[in-house]
């Protein structure tokens, strides 16, 4: 079982950045984002795997950097240039292989003010 342990969420104007945090309990091989915005399903926003091989939903590619500290079992997501369309509760995973999350944080509420 791993535990993941989200920081960073908040209030922020548009155009403005953030930075999450996401702390693990154990070594996985692929952490992430999802996040979920009211009204619509969650969906994928960023994947980095422990070779650092990275994936990124389309609506944030420039904007949102994925990156990991392996030696902290950490994972990070910069957010730059937020849109209101970013809004939404943004929730940290990890995954033994490349499927879908096996665990998930309790989110942290992201919310873009335009």
């Amino acid at each position: 079982q791993v535990q993941l342990v989200e920081s960073g969420g908040g209030l922020v104007q548009a155009g403005g950045s953030l930075r999450l945090s996401c702390a693990a309990s154990g070594s996985i091989f692929s952490m992430g984002w999802y996040r979920q915005a009211p009204g619509k399903q969650r969906e994928l926003v960023a994947r980095i795997t422990g070779g650092s091989n990275t994936r990124y939903a389309d609506s944030v590619k420039g904007r949102f950097t994925i990156s990991r500290d392996n030696a902290k079992n950490m994972v990070y997501l910069q957010m730059n240039s937020l849109k209101s369309e970013d809004t939404a509760v943004y929730y940290c995973t990890a995954t033994w292989g490349l499927g879908l999350p096996n665990y998930w944080g309790q989110g942290t509420q992201v919310t873009v003010s335009s």
